[in-house]
């Protein structure tokens, strides 16, 4: 079968033939791949930026933002049949220690990452995962535009979650903002508005997404970079600051720029990485301020999401690509030319 692999850092991925994966353990399912997401992580991996991190090995197949149709099952499998449609949660995990049983997935200590840390992807035919990784969706449902939602849209729901008791009591006038709209921050300005009081500001120098993100329910939007947004949000908020940062650029000087803009009592929520900032001791304790780190999230979230998404209450635009042009679609996205979210179908 066709897989999209990483064979060199620092080159574009290639299209490679490589065995179908089967079925091995009771729990085992192979999926047929619908469609993966590009996610900025992939090109990081390419990049060589996650090498230590995962302790990554080479040739590795992308993807973990992942949906499609249930194509075989280990013996020990029971909730999903051949045929049923699914999307696929990133982690991997074994079910039995303590942050399993308290449902936090990506907690488990022994957790595996498909499409990152070596463990075969989804950019490819066919993916093998655990049963306990997949949220089956409603029959007839056409999974390939849904894989983003698999890391983007469950990173968003688990990151809106936790902050939300910052901003709930916060009354009239709390105020979250959202640096960035791109996948994540569309879905994360719909969730915030599903599952929050407060006023979403978005901070996006893009016309297009900056555009979408009003469409989509902001209700403001700041047309400048990130890295100047402090002044412009304190503005905003008559110098109050926010209840709430979301930050997923997470570069250069912006989250030096996040911690200006919060106000006393606020969260500062990390999703975008790559940067990073000093923290004062005595700014933290004068203002109260907490620091949020989030990763993907849990089972129970992304069977939540899904549900809201098959209501109709949370959309993504996705533009989709074939996987033969997976080195042009990835570039597209490092170059900001997908104003949503990018999708590979074989």
């Amino acid at each position: 079968m066709r897989a999209v692999q990483v064979v060199e850092f620092g080159r574009p991925p290639v299209v490679a033939e490589v065995p179908e994966p089967v079925v091995q353990g009771p729990d085992d399912v192979v999926v047929r791949i619908a469609g993966a997401g590009i996610c900025r992580t992939d090109l990081h991996i390419v990049e060589g930026g996650l090498e230590a991190a995962f302790q990554q090995r080479l040739p590795l197949t992308l993807g973990h933002e992942n949906a499609g149709w249930v194509e075989a099952v280990g013996t020990g499998v029971s909730h999903v049949a051949v045929g049923d449609p699914v999307i696929v949660h990133p982690a991997v995990t074994c079910g039995f220690c303590d942050a399993c049983r308290r449902g936090m997935d990506m907690h488990c200590g022994t957790w595996r990452f498909p499409g990152v840390d070596g463990w075969a992807g989804g950019y490819a035919e066919l993916m093998v995962t655990s049963a306990r990784a997949l949220v089956k969706l409603a029959q007839g449902t056409e999974p390939a535009t849904l894989a983003p939602f698999a890391d983007a849209g469950l990173t968003a729901m688990h990151a809106v979650r936790r902050l939300a008791p910052f901003v709930s009591g916060g009354g009239v006038g709390a105020t979250v903002v959202c640096l960035g709209a791109g996948g994540v921050g569309q879905i994360a300005v719909q969730l915030l508005k599903i599952l929050t009081p407060a006023t979403v500001v978005v901070v996006e120098p893009d016309s297009v997404r900056a555009e979408t993100a009003r469409t989509l329910g902001a209700d403001a939007v700041l047309p400048l970079p990130a890295e100047q947004a402090a002044d412009a949000v304190l503005d905003l908020t008559g110098g109050r600051g926010a209840q709430a940062v979301l930050d997923l650029v997470g570069e250069g000087a912006v989250p030096e720029q996040a911690m200006r803009m919060l106000a006393k009592g606020a969260v500062y929520s990390i999703v975008g990485y790559g940067g990073g900032v000093r923290i004062e001791h005595l700014d933290m304790i004068n203002r109260e301020l907490t620091l949020l780190g989030n990763q993907i999230g849990t089972h129970a979230e992304l069977s939540e999401l899904m549900r809201l998404v098959a209501a109709g209450r949370v959309s993504l635009a996705t533009e989709v690509f074939p996987l033969d042009a997976a080195a042009e679609a990835m570039a597209a996205v490092g170059e900001g030319k997908v104003a949503g979210r990018a999708v590979l179908v074989p």
